[in-house]
């Protein structure tokens, strides 16, 4: 499927919104995601191309985050394994989903990540209020239990990354709280590393399936990645909240008017 001037500089502007919006806030995919659908690509499609094309801001995120993961206890490192094979089974999931069901399904998809995304800063504040009063400690709880509890929860993380993603983040800072760690910059230096991961082997298995829309990716990856340090600036000045508020309004509206478009 090739795409026209105006629709690759549509789906630009809207990677160079969500790149802006992922350095400030997260939440970039409920972005570009609605925007390749209303450009006209099938859901599945819309849903790899936005993986594959935001996925390089990413790296920044951990690169951001080095000093906090250098002293990370090795341990904690292990849920990359159940996040691998969690983010191989929800791309291969997304594979064999029929596209009629997934066309059903991201109203709901959508409306779960708008709220994920609405909790995330309570329950961020909350985690620190928690963690206030607690010595930050590198690591965690590191028994038999909470390597197994740990395994199976972050493999079911490590699926809905694969499969749709938007929202993952506050899923991983809320496992990896109740897991033990105590350090909210470690935890946000891990939750990159593990969506860098369960993203990262989802593109290739979107790509190795031809379910990604190339014509779209190329301008959509250097606009995100043009965004993520330019409009920082802009949205940094608006303010966090302004951000958080803009992407909420977008998200909601859109599961709106999907349901009323689907059901």
């Amino acid at each position: 499927m090739s795409a026209s001037i105006s629709h690759l500089l549509l789906a630009m502007s809207a990677a160079f919104l969500a790149g802006g919006i992922n350095s400030v806030a997260g939440g970039g995919t409920l972005i570009t995601f609605p925007a390749l659908l209303a450009l006209g690509l099938p859901p599945i499609a819309a849903n790899a191309t936005s993986t594959v094309a935001i996925w390089p801001g990413s790296i920044g995120s951990v690169w951001g985050f080095r000093r906090e993961l250098r002293t990370v206890h090795r341990g904690v490192f292990l849920l990359i394994l159940p996040t691998i094979l969690g983010g191989a089974g929800g791309a291969l999931l997304l594979r064999m989903t029929p596209a009629a069901v997934f066309a059903r399904l991201v109203p709901f998809l959508i409306l779960l990540a708008t709220l994920l995304f609405t909790v995330q800063a309570p329950v961020q504040r909350r985690i620190r209020a928690q963690l206030g009063t607690t010595p930050a400690t590198p690591g965690g709880r590191h028994s038999g239990t909470w390597i197994a509890g740990a395994f199976v929860t972050q493999l079911a993380v490590g699926v809905y990354g694969g499969y749709f993603g938007a929202g993952m983040s506050i899923m991983l800072l809320t496992v990896l709280a109740f897991l033990g760690m105590e350090d909210i910059l470690q935890m946000n230096g891990v939750s990159s590393l593990l969506s860098l991961c369960a993203n990262g082997v989802a593109s290739v298995i979107f790509a190795a399936a031809h379910m990604v829309v190339w014509s779209y990716v190329g301008a959509m990856m250097a606009a995100a990645l043009f965004g993520g340090w330019a409009a920082a600036g802009v949205a940094r000045r608006v303010g966090k909240v302004m951000v958080r508020r803009f992407v909420i309004t977008v998200g909601f509206t859109i599961a709106v008017v999907l349901f009323v478009k689907t059901f």
